[in-house]
């Protein structure tokens, strides 16, 4: 069981990501706002991050730059949880400090496989 924070501004993809993590039996703390989960991570200093990239004021990008440069949160692996399925999405989010990144729509165990690997438990 893992304390797990989802950033995301989409009630439908959060009540997704919720059931999906919760069945597996992991903590969820939940943020629609990346300014706002950037606070409560350092106060929360949840196992992993997942982080949607297009949410309003500091998209997700930067606020997995910030996790990964401040020297409190850097050990928390981000995955980022996207539409965007680009692949300069998914590199950039990787050179932003991002550890893993999953195109929505996806399937449930794709999502827990991802969470196991950054953890070193899958």
């Amino acid at each position: 069981m893992a304390k797990i924070m989802v950033v995301d501004d989409s009630p439908t993809d959060v009540a997704n990501l919720k059931r999906i993590l919760e069945k597996a039996g992991h903590v969820v703390l939940v943020s629609a706002d990346a300014g706002d989960a950037l606070a409560r991570i350092r106060e929360e200093h949840p196992d992993v991050v997942l982080m949607d990239v297009v949410m309003p004021g500091v998209n997700g990008f930067q606020a997995t730059r910030t996790l990964s440069r401040d020297t409190a949160t850097a050990h928390i692996p981000v995955i980022v949880v996207s539409a965007k399925n680009q692949e300069t999405d998914r590199v950039w989010a990787l050179r932003q400090g991002a550890k893993e990144y999953l195109v929505k729509p996806f399937k449930d165990a794709e999502l827990l496989n991802k969470i196991a690997q950054v953890l070193g438990s899958g």
